[in-house]
């Protein structure tokens, strides 16, 4: 039987045949004017298999949020996926995919020399207590140490 095509990018994936960790490109969009937000799909947990724990996702996405923009000001949005496998990082007219992989692995390294989670308090963040710098460095690390495999979306 033929699966209907979902509305969702991702939701027509075949989470099955994905090998995580991986960045890959996942959505374009154009505006009216001519800009074009690109959706990359950071996996790092493989789906159905894994995913991050809470703390550790929500203190790795702010300081992806941060830390990304040292090194790009293309960045439009850095979110977490509902599944706690990965995030989506969101880029205004910017289609190298090669400087988005260096773009990502150059933000890790700044995660594993962080000393503090930006933003981590209750006027700055909607869930303060729910945060682990060491726990978003060890999934830092971890990813970094698959560097290579980052390119290579399916089994």
């Amino acid at each position: 039987m033929a699966e209907q095509k979902m509305n969702v990018e991702s939701f027509n994936l075949d989470h099955t045949k994905v090998k995580a960790p991986y960045i890959r490109l996942a959505d374009i969009k154009e505006g009216e004017n001519g800009d074009r937000i690109h959706k990359y799909d950071l996996r790092i947990c493989q789906p159905n298999k894994g995913h991050m724990d809470m703390p550790a996702l929500h203190s790795l996405e702010h300081l992806l949020a941060e830390k990304s923009r040292n090194h790009t000001d293309k960045v439009v949005d850095i979110s977490p996926m509902g599944c706690q496998t990965g995030f989506y990082i969101a880029m205004i007219n910017h289609d190298d995919y090669d400087e988005v992989v260096s773009i990502v692995e150059k933000t890790l390294n700044d995660v594993l020399e962080a000393t503090e989670v930006p933003a981590c308090n209750e006027m700055q963040c909607g869930w303060a207590a729910s945060h682990s710098l060491e726990g978003a460095q060890e999934l830092a690390k971890a990813l970094l140490e698959k560097r290579s495999e980052w390119t290579e979306v399916f089994a």
